[in-house]
């Protein structure tokens, strides 16, 4: 017969995870959530109790805690008030899971129309044994939407006797009318240095010995949720052998040592590329993740930032480093730094290896410097301005040389000199590419035919001491000067000058009436912006009488068009019938591209 190990304890109690076992039972005990602590127990404590509340927040930091606490407070035999006793059989049943008034159920795996019209079967029942039903429906955004539609009027009118608690970590999925019927509390994510102070009360309970900076590191790992942060805990104990220290939790959560970022800074401040590499091949043998060091190290930055302009302390967490490195490290340097890391975490994938990735991303954090910040260190070759490059003149033979000599004498002599200013210009030229001068060849248009309504392009100085001057009954030549006095910012003002057509004007009254193509250009508010450019060029108030129609006389948009039709035209005639473009094309046997003949404006630039 085999007999027992004696070394085994079979009466020992089996360990409960810390998670459960500090998981708060009453309002005082929870942590970080005191704007819903507040308004539930003074709900409580008046009478003032809602039939449905809502609890959102992320993962781990106390939605079911709360609802189960709320239970309590609503069903605990000494009465309705924020603070249940704990020792009577409705708060045991409730935290023990066993409470037949007190009904959980996960949304995730009863998601549909069938189990909730069971729960609501149930609601019309009182309670067996306390003075609530409390049902809670955790992740309820899983519910599908006929169950969602199942469950409104209960939710709006229920019995006296229940009350819903809602959970979710999306509100964003439950719909309006259900979030219309409850009372929404979002818990927060809780601030690491809040999760430190509560895990080393936790230590300190359970008498197992720690060291601050471990309690600290695993608070930025919990991301603000303190469930993740006493599970953290409990791995970190199991890893430590019964400890906490610092060097065991960062190997466990795979983070950075903080002195490997002090020496990346200092080797940046210091300008010393080759400690720079020394580090990342000592953090290669140290297994340290590359990705995860670039992104310590742009949070050190940020909080070095935050330090240059005032909002970290010396009693805040690593406060006094940070304000250290604030007098070394110039701001615009900072800046550069920052975004260098980041990106380089994100681009790590690309690079061969993490280590070299990593090695270049040091190097290329040396390299780039903003030219106000670090004067000390030289500009390096990548930062510098490029020096101008000089094309490279073409290779060609004798007689192609000889050519192009003639060719580009035949075109200085018969470049014609640019007018005087005020003078009317209308050059035209083809981009065409010529073997011997850099410059392109403007080419005078032959005169046009038929002259066209002269558009008078000199912007006016609009003003209100400007002098009163009468209307010529030129409206093109009118709007053109509006237009152009507007420099850039014509918008809908210069587009109704541009294709607006004068119908008449009344000289007694200063009125004139216009007529737009499209309603749009015929708004008060528009209109009212004509009459001031109006009255700024004649210098005295002016009237707008407007018409929506089509329009028939001559606008400065037409004029423009039928002139810019007849420069293209123009244009293209000129090039297609010069002598020297046909040598070209006949020496190298070019084609000239119709889309790319523009003609010249004033400035001698091709015009749009």
């Amino acid at each position: 017969m085999a007999t027992a190990n004696p070394s085994v304890n079979v009466s020992a109690k089996p360990h409960q995870a810390l998670a459960r076992t500090w998981r708060p039972r009453d309002f005082q005990s929870l942590v970080g959530q005191e704007h819903v602590v507040r308004a539930l127990s003074h709900a409580l404590d008046t009478g003032r109790l809602h039939h449905a509340y809502l609890f959102t927040g992320t993962r781990g930091v106390g939605k079911t805690t709360v609802s189960r606490i709320l239970a309590r407070a609503l069903n605990c035999e000494t009465g309705v008030s924020s603070r249940p006793c704990g020792q009577c059989g409705a708060c045991v049943a409730i935290e023990q899971g066993r409470y037949p008034d007190y009904v959980e159920m996960d949304a995730a795996s009863n998601r549909g129309v069938e189990e909730m019209a069971q729960l609501l079967e149930q609601v019309v029942y009182s309670p067996v044994s306390g003075r609530y039903k409390v049902y809670m429906i955790d992740e309820v955004h899983m519910l599908s939407g006929h169950a969602f539609n199942a469950m409104l009027k209960t939710l709006e009118e229920p019995p006296a006797h229940v009350v819903f608690i809602l959970a979710t970590t999306d509100p964003r999925k439950v719909p309006v009318t259900v979030l219309s019927r409850c009372l929404q509390f979002n818990l927060k994510n809780l601030p690491p240095a809040l999760i430190a102070r509560h895990l080393a009360t936790v230590l300190e309970a359970e008498s197992v010995p720690f060291e601050p900076a471990a309690l600290a590191q695993i608070g930025r790992a919990a991301a603000g949720s303190m469930r993740d942060a006493l599970s953290l805990l409990d791995q970190a104990i199991a890893h430590g052998g019964g400890r906490i220290e610092e060097s065991a939790v960062r190997e466990m959560l795979g983070v950075v040592d903080r002195r490997d970022l002090e020496r990346l800074l200092a080797a940046l401040v210091a300008g010393d590329g080759r400690a720079l590499v020394e580090l990342a091949d000592d953090m290669l043998s140290g297994n340290a993740p590359f990705e995860r060091a670039l992104l310590d190290f742009a949070a050190l930055l940020q909080r070095v930032a935050l330090a240059q302009v005032g909002a970290i302390t010396a009693d805040d967490e690593d406060g006094s480093a940070a304000l250290l490195w604030a007098s070394r490290v110039d701001a615009l340097e900072l800046q550069v730094w920052y975004q260098i890391a980041i990106h380089g975490a994100r681009d790590l994938p690309l690079a061969p290896d993490a280590h070299a990735g990593f090695s270049m991303v040091l190097l290329r954090l040396l390299a780039f410097r903003p030219e106000s910040g670090g004067g000390a260190a030289p500009q390096p070759a990548l930062a510098r301005p490029a020096a101008p490059i000089a094309a490279a003149p073409i290779a060609r033979g004798p007689a192609a040389q000889s050519l192009a000599a003639s060719l580009a004498s035949s075109v200085a002599s018969r470049t014609p000199a640019r007018p005087a200013s005020g003078a009317p210009e209308s050059s035209f030229a083809a981009p065409v590419s010529s073997p011997a001068s850099a410059s392109t060849p403007s080419i005078a248009p032959a005169p046009a035919s038929a002259p066209l309504p002269a558009i008078s392009t000199s912007p006016a100085v609009p003003g209100p001491a400007a002098a009163t001057v009468p209307f010529d009954g030129d409206w093109t030549s009118l709007a053109a000067a509006v237009t152009a006095g507007l420099q850039g910012r014509a918008g809908l003002v210069g587009q109704f000058m541009q294709q607006s057509e004068l119908l008449g004007f009344d000289a007694a009254t200063d009125t004139f009436s216009l007529r737009v193509p499209v309603r749009p250009l015929a708004e008060p508010a528009l209109i009212g912006k004509v009459r001031e450019r109006l009255a700024q060029h004649f210098g005295r108030p002016m009237k707008v009488a407007v018409d929506v129609g089509t329009v028939r006389g001559t606008t400065v948009a037409a004029v423009r068009n039928r002139e810019q039709a007849q420069a293209n035209a123009q244009a293209h005639a000129n090039i297609e019938g010069d002598a020297f473009v046909q040598t070209l094309l006949t020496s190298f046997d070019g084609t000239i591209l119709p889309e790319s003949i523009q003609p010249l404006g004033p400035t001698g630039d091709p015009t749009p």
